[in-house]
C-alpha cells in the first residue's frame, strides 16, 4: 500500500481494510481490463469521471433511506442480494449488470420523480449505475459512499438496517456487515427451509451453483442445489462405473 501510494499514478487509492485469521485469497490474481464493470452500451458509453451520482456518508444513506420518495436499487446480482441487503431495498429482476439499462427503461414510470439511491459491495458498480441514470434524464441520483463495506464500519451506523451479510468474493463468502441489536440472517436453507447463511457449492461439479445449506442437511449427505443434480450425478457414477467393468 505504501507503495502504491508514492507512486503518482495511484496515489489517493482507497484501501478498505479487513482484518481476518488466515488468507482470504487463495492466490493473487491480476488482470487488465478496459472496464471493470460495463453496462454494456457501446457508444453511448461514458466515463464515471464525467458523470456519476452524489455520494452519501453512511450517515447521510441511513437519514435518506428513510424518506417516502425514496428508491433504493440493488445494483449487484441475485447471489449476493440473497445473503443480505438493505431493507425494502429493491433488486432487479436481471441475469447481469449490462441488463440494467432495460431494467430502468421498462420501470421509469415507477422511477420518475423520486429520489433513486444506488449501492453495490464496495461502491463500483455504482459509479457507473448512478451515472447512467443521470444520463437517462434522472435528477435525483444518490450513490453509497464506498459501498455496503464502508457502511458497516461506520462507528454511528454500525450497520443499521442491513438486513443478513455481505457477500465478498473471497474464502469468507459473508461478512457481517450490521452490528446492533437489529442484526439478522435473512436467507434459508434450500433443503429444510431453516434459518441459513452458509453458502455452499452444489456436489454436481457440472452445477456447481452456490446455495443454502444448514450443518444439518450437509451432514445428511444433501450436498446438492437440487434432486436432478443429485440424480445426475448418480447416472454418471453409474456411467462410468460401467465403463470401468
Amino acid at each position: 500500500m505504501r507503495r502504491l501510494q508514492a507512486d503518482e499514478r495511484t496515489c489517493g487509492i482507497e484501501f478498505k481494510i479487513d482484518p481476518a485469521e488466515g488468507h482470504v485469497f487463495p492466490r493473487l490474481s491480476i488482470k487488465v481490463r478496459e472496464e471493470v464493470v460495463t453496462l454494456g452500451l457501446g457508444a453511448d458509453d461514458f466515463s464515471p469521471d464525467e458523470t456519476t451520482g452524489e455520494y452519501l456518508s453512511p450517515v447521510e444513506w441511513r437519514a435518506l433511506m428513510d424518506e417516502e420518495d425514496v428508491v433504493l436499487i440493488d445494483a449487484r446480482n441475485r447471489y449476493e442480494w440473497e445473503l443480505g441487503h438493505f431493507e425494502g431495498a429493491v433488486l432487479p429482476a436481471v441475469e447481469s449488470f449490462r441488463e440494467l439499462p432495460e431494467w430502468v427503461r421498462v420501470h421509469r414510470p415507477a422511477l420518475e420523480g423520486k429520489k433513486i439511491l444506488t449501492y453495490c459491495t464496495g461502491g463500483v458498480r455504482c459509479e457507473k449505475f448512478s451515472g447512467f441514470l443521470l444520463r437517462e434524464g434522472f435528477e435525483k441520483v444518490f450513490q453509497l459512499d464506498g459501498g455496503i463495506v464502508s457502511y458497516g464500519k461506520d462507528p454511528e451506523v454500525r450497520g443499521e438496517k442491513f438486513s443478513g451479510k455481505c457477500y465478498v468474493f473471497d474464502e469468507r463468502i459473508g461478512v457481517e456487515v450490521n452490528r446492533t441489536s437489529g442484526a439478522g440472517i435473512v436467507s434459508r436453507c434450500t433443503h429444510c427451509g431453516c434459518l441459513c447463511d452458509r453458502y455452499r457449492n452444489c456436489a454436481w461439479s457440472r452445477c456447481n451453483a452456490q446455495f443454502f445449506c444448514c450443518e444439518s442437511c450437509e451432514e445428511e449427505g444433501l450436498r446438492y442445489c437440487c434432486d436432478m443434480c443429485a440424480e445426475a450425478e448418480l447416472v454418471s457414477l453409474a456411467a462410468h462405473g460401467n465403463e470401468s467393468d
